[in-house]
């Protein structure tokens, strides 16, 4: 998870983990995305679509709403197309090797999209693949939720440089994404989480190894409302992911004062907004009052997700600038 030197073209590059971009090539991305959005939101469409002829491979284990639609719909906006791919459609690593079904799918299609549980399983459909090779979320990584989160903040705040996120809730994928992406545009990510429920401490050091660099910094404490304090946005996610469900009654336990409500916005700050990567458990990791109020950006940050996945994919599959 280091940073590769930014080319003139994103062309054919991978986006598996949010460090696999640095900053320069980040804000490339951001910067199509915010002109396609622009173009898209005023005439409902692309005068020059720039994915005209051009196929996604959509590999999906596990169900979604908002990742199947931004990247089907993206696809369409931008004049190419996708192509959903069921868990037994390919049965990835059993019917056929990792290897093979890379080497398929880069002789019929230009592009290919993993939401799948092990990350290591999309690294190797990267390494052996032709062509770019997207994570559309793994159990280490969701780093297109972490594009459009970042996209939101820019859109909201007018900068990332030193801006405060705090996390509430578990060390997961979202959170590790938000950490690497944060570190790289020098921001503080804070994340507070009850005993046990910590960061991959891996994905920690190479966060902690970018913030170095660029004036960013990671916080992690057991104390929701001391991580929350100042914050310009509080970020949280359910407490119980895709596959985690035996473990429901123990987690609603263990979560139990990590809720993001209005006592706990109170203690953030006057100012302090809201943002949740969905699906939401209303009652559970956020209140009611708190998603659908003033200070919720959880619809943008939803809308966000069509509108960064067409700047990433624009880039990485489109012809060359």
């Amino acid at each position: 998870m280091t940073p590769a030197p930014t080319a003139k073209t994103l062309r054919g590059r991978d986006f598996v983990s949010f460090a696999d971009l640095d900053r320069a090539a980040v804000e490339r991305v951001f910067d199509r995305a915010v002109a396609l959005k622009a173009e898209y939101l005023e005439t409902g469409g692309h005068a020059d679509p720039p994915l005209r002829g051009r196929t996604l491979a959509m590999l999906f284990q596990h169900p979604s709403l908002r990742t199947r639609v931004t990247f089907e719909a993206g696809m369409t906006q931008l004049g190419g197309h996708g192509i959903y791919l069921a868990a037994g459609d390919v049965g990835l690593g059993e019917r056929e090797t990792v290897g093979d079904v890379a080497h398929n799918l880069e002789r019929f299609v230009e592009g290919i999209m993993a939401r799948i549980t092990a990350h290591d399983v999309v690294e190797r459909l990267a390494a052996e693949a032709s062509i770019p090779v997207v994570n559309a979320l793994t159990l280490r990584e969701h780093p297109c939720q972490a594009l459009a989160d970042l996209l939101t903040l820019r859109e909201r705040f007018g900068r990332l440089d030193g801006l405060v996120l705090a996390f509430v809730g578990d060390g997961n994928n979202v959170f590790h994404s938000l950490a690497l992406a944060g570190a790289i545009f020098g921001m503080e990510v804070r994340l507070a989480h009850p005993d046990g429920y910590g960061p991959d401490p891996r994905v920690v050091k190479v966060a902690r190894e970018i913030a170095a660099a660029t004036g960013g910094r990671l916080v992690i404490g057991p104390d929701p409302r001391e991580i929350v304090r100042g914050a310009a946005v509080v970020y949280t996610d359910a407490w119980t992911s895709m596959g985690q469900e035996a473990e429901t009654a123990t987690r609603r336990y263990a979560f139990a004062r990590y809720r993001v409500d209005a006592d706990l916005l109170e203690a953030a700050g006057p100012d302090t907004l809201v943002m949740h990567c969905l699906p939401a458990h209303r009652g559970e990791e956020i209140s009611d009052e708190v998603m659908d109020g003033p200070r919720s950006l959880i619809w943008l940050q939803s809308e966000n997700r069509l509108h960064a996945q067409k700047g990433l994919l624009a880039e990485i599959m489109g012809p060359a600038a």
